[in-house]
């Protein structure tokens, strides 16, 4: 009777450490599971993170390596005729969309010239073609075309045109090789005539009869000119420094002249 007793007592105790055991398995693997979701939550949550900032980086990206340049359009009597937008986007293409009206209908010669200068009526202070790797004028000559050689531009019986042109190997970026935004500028030039793409130097396109400044000479050109507002500016501070130098000078005068009659009275 005492060894059952005993027995079961022993029975009761392995029992109890049995079914405590399992109770904190079940705690350690609930814990562990509880640990595992959280840490999966976090990977996911940073993983989203990452995948968001990278768009972000991408579209910041993006958009700083795509560049905008719009300049507009005159004719001889220096009215604006249309817009011309540039636009290089992140591979370094270079695109352009020209808009005009009011033009005669027929087919010209159109180029990219050399000089950020378009003066009226002949624009002749825009150079000659751009052509930074001095080759032959023209698609059919040898060693061309000219970097600045374009394709005719088409008029239509309205007189208006609408026109998107790829402009290969040239940059609006001003670090770039054959950078349109050179020392001395660039202008796009409408001719008066076709251009046959071979004839040099020009096409013989004839005169100009339509110009946009493209990007004007930069200060150490020798085509550079202070724009007319520097120049206003400066003239109205020349003057208003002489005409306080005119004043100062009539003051001193007067304070000069008062001092030498108060000098004579006290001799007298």
């Amino acid at each position: 009777m005492k060894k059952s007793l005993k027995q079961m007592v022993t029975f009761a105790t392995i029992a109890a450490l049995s079914v405590g055991g399992l109770t904190v398995y079940a705690q350690e693997e609930s814990t562990e599971t509880e640990s595992s979701a959280t840490a999966e939550v976090l990977e996911d949550s940073q993983d989203e993170e990452a995948t968001e900032s990278g768009e972000e980086s991408s579209e910041t990206s993006e958009e700083a390596e795509t560049i905008e340049h719009s300049i507009e359009m005159i004719n001889n009597d220096e009215e604006v005729i249309g817009t011309a937008d540039f636009t290089q986007d992140a591979e370094g293409l270079v695109t352009l969309h020209i808009q005009l009206e009011n033009l005669e209908p027929g087919e010209y010669g159109f180029h990219i010239h050399e000089v950020g200068l378009a003066t009226a009526p002949d624009f002749e202070d825009a150079g000659s073609h751009f052509n930074p790797t001095d080759v032959e004028h023209g698609e059919q000559s040898e060693t061309g075309p000219h970097l600045g050689d374009l394709p005719n531009l088409v008029v239509g019986e309205d007189g208006t045109v609408d026109e998107t042109i790829e402009i290969e190997g040239v940059t609006l970026d001003a670090e770039g090789e054959n950078s349109l935004q050179s020392v001395d500028g660039t202008t796009l030039i409408i001719h008066t005539g076709a251009d046959d793409y071979t004839s040099q130097p020009t096409g013989d396109a004839g005169d100009r009869q339509a110009a946009g400044v493209i990007f004007a000479p930069q200060e150490d050109s020798e085509y550079f000119e202070a724009d007319d507002a520097d120049s206003t500016e400066e003239e109205s501070d020349a003057e208003t420094s002489d005409g306080s130098a005119d004043a100062e000078a009539g003051t001193e005068e007067e304070a000069t002249e008062e001092s030498t009659e108060d000098s004579e009275e006290s001799a007298e």
